[in-house]
């Protein structure tokens, strides 16, 4: 079995694959105080509960924006799975022509994203929209050129922003709403979230559809967390939450 680690801002997410099909995911929260024993105990643990056998893993998979984690997850991977972990980053194989000015500056999750988009929606213009702690577009060419995106506040960014620089407003629960008008302080700041989200959303792909794909309308594919929250906004041509998960095992398969 194969192991792979979204280490997000916010969350580890993590996906457990037989062959190519993934049969446990789960979530920890990606604090960079971590030990590798706290983490590494935490993923055994997690297999095992879940009614797997650690010992089955036989190659890791690790993607990350965080860097100061990656150091421990690696020690993690050596001592509990006696496994030295592939790490995708800058100089591995992707099938992808970067055309950032600087190609290392691009996320790994966006390129994890990329890879399994490419590979599922092969001969496709795309837009991949992740909604994590931050809310990435990418914008891939059917060529396999990775043409270079947007980032903007995450939806619980926005919410944490107005909880602690406000006096009154409080946190709230993310939801989808199905009116914008909220008759409480509460539904007020839910629906500025959901429908201001939405709103940026709509414009950015519309703007960077015209910049990149004037002649052919692209598939815009939905990742990550709160992608599933605008199922019914029909705004994207298709969800796929664990996205990235998928794109580090292509990518490993690719470089083994």
């Amino acid at each position: 079995m194969i192991l792979c680690l979204d280490v997000g801002n916010t969350q580890i997410f993590a996906g457990l694959f037989d062959k190519d099909k993934m049969v446990l995911s789960f979530r920890k929260n990606s604090k960079s105080g971590a030990s590798s024993d706290e983490t590494g105990i935490f993923l055994r643990t997690a297999i095992r509960e879940n009614g797997f056998d650690p010992s089955q893993v036989k190659q890791i998979a690790i993607c990350s924006v965080v860097p100061e984690v990656v150091y421990s997850l690696r020690g993690a991977c050596m001592k509990y799975f006696n496994i030295n972990p592939f790490i995708l980053q800058a100089g591995v194989k992707t099938g992808l022509r970067v055309k950032y000015r600087n190609p290392s500056e691009v996320g790994a999750d966006r390129i994890a994203n990329s890879i399994a988009g490419t590979h599922l929606y092969p001969n496709k213009n795309l837009i991949i929209v992740d909604l994590g702690t931050a809310t990435t577009f990418c914008a891939v060419s059917k060529e396999k050129d990775y043409l270079g995106g947007s980032i903007v506040a995450g939806l619980r960014l926005c919410m944490e922003a107005l909880e602690s620089k406000t006096a009154k407003l409080p946190s709230v629960e993310i939801v989808s709403m199905h009116e914008a008008l909220g008759r409480t302080t509460i539904e007020s700041i839910q629906s500025g979230l959901y429908y201001g989200h939405l709103g940026t959303m709509k414009e950015i792909i519309s703007r960077v559809t015209r910049e990149c794909f004037p002649d052919e309308k692209p598939f815009v594919i939905g990742t990550g967390g709160f992608s599933s929250l605008f199922e019914k906004e029909k705004v994207f041509d298709a969800i796929i939450p664990d996205l990235v998960l998928k794109g580090m095992l292509i990518s490993l398969q690719q470089n083994a």
